[in-house]
């Protein structure tokens, strides 16, 4: 049939009113444009604002937790990013759905800290909507060992843990650690002497630099590239008395650490100090023969700071972002050590004996030993110790 006068046209009824009369449509024209137009005029006005990019400053003590890592899907064990997780859904910083699927807020964690180990300086990467008083917000919803303290914009592709330069832990140990086995007494009334703090300081200075840790992290042979790390600095500090024990604590800042690498460096050099092995077993750890190398406990390890000296020459004063430094919150970060950290690790480490029931176990290691005897000694020394452990470095970058 051919189209009437005046161009293409078809009949619709009149909108809301089907059965009264119709009108003529003309071509191109969309039917729908009239409901667009009443279309409800506060909705924009109720729409979430974008989400922007933001670093948060976390503190938290780990005992309890079985790492920072979420594992999403899995309930059996309770994680720092699950309670995370969980505050900024309550305080309506990330819709629902993204508690499930972390990669829609661009979620990262600058380091993986893992069982029972703590921080205070831990910093995670994410999109989130910035709502008002968020950081109060958010901490109503989080238990009181763990504390957002800070927040700051960040550009849109930064990550936390990319864009890391450094990373210095702290850890905290009881000083009879450093006893001779042979004459120093080995309980809560033993103190430090300036002597031993300057031995100590002596062999902790010898890891700075470049060096293959192979022998101190699970996996990696002598010749895996990834094996070499570099340490800043690594020193023991004064030490102090808390509850009638004595304890030091002991820095190391470095690019990043392996799987077990920090503990494991601060076991050899107790092994030395209280004479279980001669100084020379540091510079053969290094090298591409097995060495057999003790691991401290867990529980006095923590993430103190992380550092991104590149990323805030480049963006700190640009007028838009902010450098990634704390100086201004610096009290509240001492606090949160004072009330949460400090005191578990001396609670714990005086009610479950952790050093000196790990200490008990360094005659069973075997410090001359040949690279068979090394995996035929560790495997027994599994056996002793498992039931110890209190958890592991962070492995930063594997």
């Amino acid at each position: 049939m051919a189209a009437p006068a005046g161009g293409a046209c078809r009949e619709e009824p009149i909108c809301g009113e089907p059965e009264l009369g119709k009108r003529k449509i003309s071509a191109g024209e969309r039917p729908d444009a009239g409901k667009r137009l009443k279309e409800d005029p506060g909705e924009e006005v109720n729409k979430k604002p974008p989400k922007r990019k933001v670093v948060l400053l976390l503190a938290y003590s780990g005992k309890g937790y079985h790492g920072m890592q979420r594992n999403v899907g899995s309930s059996q064990f309770k994680t720092i990013e699950d309670e995370l997780v969980k505050a900024l859904v309550k305080a309506k910083c990330i819709p629902e759905n993204h508690g499930d699927d972390m990669r829609k807020m661009s979620f990262q964690r600058c380091a993986r800290t893992d069982k029972g180990v703590s921080a205070a300086g831990q910093i995670v990467s994410l999109k989130l909507w910035l709502i008002d008083d968020l950081l109060d917000n958010v901490n109503a919803h989080l238990p009181a060992g763990i504390k957002i303290l800070g927040l700051k914009r960040v550009t849109g592709r930064f990550n936390s843990k990319n864009t890391c330069d450094a990373r210095t832990y702290f850890y905290m140990l009881p000083t009879f650690s450093f006893a001779h086995k042979d004459y120093d007494r080995q309980n809560i009334e033993y103190r430090l002497s300036s002597d031993t703090l300057s031995h100590v300081n002596r062999l902790l200075a010898s890891y700075k630099g470049t060096h293959n840790f192979h022998n101190f992290t699970s996996g990696k042979g002598p010749r895996d590239p990834s094996a070499k790390r570099y340490i800043i600095e690594m020193y023991c500090e004064e030490p102090f008395v808390r509850q009638g024990m004595e304890f030091a604590v002991l820095k190391v800042k470095g690019q990043s650490f392996m799987m077990h690498q920090i503990r494991k460096m601060i076991g050899l050099v107790i092994a030395i100090v209280r004479g279980y092995a001669a100084e020379s077993i540091m510079v053969r750890s290094w090298g591409e023969e097995k060495v057999d190398v003790p691991k401290a406990p867990g529980l006095g390890l923590v993430l103190d700071t992380v550092h991104f000296e590149k990323y805030n020459n480049r963006f700190g004063n640009d007028g838009v972002h902010q450098a990634l430094e704390w100086q201004d919150i610096e009290d509240q970060i001492m606090g949160f050590k004072e009330d949460h950290i400090y005191p578990t690790i001396i609670k714990t480490e005086i009610e479950e004996q952790s050093m000196a029931n790990w200490l008990s176990t360094l005659p069973i290691h075997d410090f001359s030993a040949t690279a068979s005897g090394v995996q035929i000694n560790q495997n027994h020394i599994k056996k002793v110790t498992e039931d110890l452990d209190e958890g592991s470095d962070g492995g930063d970058s594997d």
